[in-house]
């Protein structure tokens, strides 16, 4: 029977109604009295290294956790990570990078109703967690969420109230989970022929531009100083606008200069970047050698970027760990 370890950090599964709103309220022991029947397929130790709402979860919490796994490693079999929806899809990205090459399971969930609620989808979701953890086949950092096995470099949340919250961008899922059963999309885990690394930190001077059309080019100017790496979220496939000045291209200019970082990225959910297309952006890719998140989820790009800026000496460094393909995290990268 394997050995599981639930790591309880708070978020909508754990929360009960205050006067001020839901919050955190039920710990680790409680959470797994709701999933009695989980005892049937695996042994379930537990912790709880904090108690937050996901939106109070930062880089500081990541590295705590994967801390954490890295002490407990050898004496489990998987781990099961009960998190806030909100910024859930950060955390299991940025875990999918500060631990690679792993043979174990790392599951991240949720829910999107309290786990002491007559109808919710906690229960589901928290066995179906124990479930996929405990199984052979298993590996690496996913999200399990209503059914479905998304990994952790992958997933978006698109639906605020549903069940079904969370998509896998641009990829497969994993697996699903019906009925008690794990049926495999993706059944990788002999590809996996490297040592497991740990990584103990991240550079968390990246910030998210987004753009709207009219948007003032000096805002970049105004981050200079205060970040190591931008992140642009522009429009369509990917480009930078022009309203007859060259704010922006003098801006950029600017920025790379000084040895800055600049990744550009679209708002567009689905099939991603490629600034090549239009004269937006091919000028300035071309001018400045900018990159490109190309099909990399938002999430994966920001805690990717993170880890690649504290591992990284130049720029140089840089693109290369960035487009090294971790984690089912890209498919499509012209520059490789």
């Amino acid at each position: 029977m394997k050995k599981i370890l639930l790591i309880a950090t708070g978020g909508t599964i754990a929360s009960k109604y205050t006067e001020k709103g839901l919050a955190p309220q039920i710990g680790a022991s409680e959470l797994l009295s709701y999933v009695p029947e989980a005892k049937e397929f695996c042994e379930i130790d537990h912790i709880q290294p904090f108690n937050l709402d996901s939106t109070n979860i930062c880089a500081r919490q990541w590295m705590e956790l994967a801390a954490l796994i890295e002490k407990k490693y050898e004496y489990y079999d998987g781990f099961v990570i009960c998190h806030g929806t909100d910024t859930m899809a950060y955390t299991a990205a940025a875990l999918s990078y500060l631990i690679q090459n792993n043979l174990k399971p790392i599951v991240v969930t949720g829910a999107q109703k309290p786990i002491d609620l007559a109808i919710t989808d906690a229960r589901a979701n928290l066995l179906d967690s124990l479930r996929f953890a405990a199984h052979p086949k298993a590996h690496g950092t996913n999200i399990v969420f209503g059914g479905s096995v998304i990994a952790g470099t992958r997933a978006k949340k698109e639906r605020s109230k549903s069940y079904n919250a969370f998509s896998s961008i641009n990829y497969p899922d994993i697996a699903v989970i019906q009925d008690r059963r794990i049926v495999f999309y993706i059944d990788d885990k002999n590809h996996v022929t490297d040592r497991i690394r740990f990584y103990h930190d991240l550079d968390e001077k990246v910030f998210l531009l987004k753009l709207i059309p009219g948007s003032n080019a000096s805002i970049i100017d105004s981050l200079c100083d205060s970040v190591d790496a931008l992140i642009i979220e522009s429009f369509g496939v990917g480009g930078l606008p022009d309203y007859g000045d060259d704010e922006f291209y003098q801006a950029i200019r600017r920025f790379v200069e000084k040895g800055k970082i600049v990744i550009m990225a679209t708002q567009v959910t689905h099939e991603g970047s490629d600034m090549t297309v239009y004269q937006v952006g091919k000028m300035i890719k071309r001018e400045f050698s900018l990159l490109e998140s190309y099909d990399m989820t938002l999430e994966a790009t920001v805690a990717k970027t993170m880890w690649a800026l504290h591992e990284s000496t130049d720029q140089n460094t840089f693109r290369e760990k960035f487009y090294k393909k971790i984690n089912h995290d890209m498919m499509f990268s012209p520059e490789q």
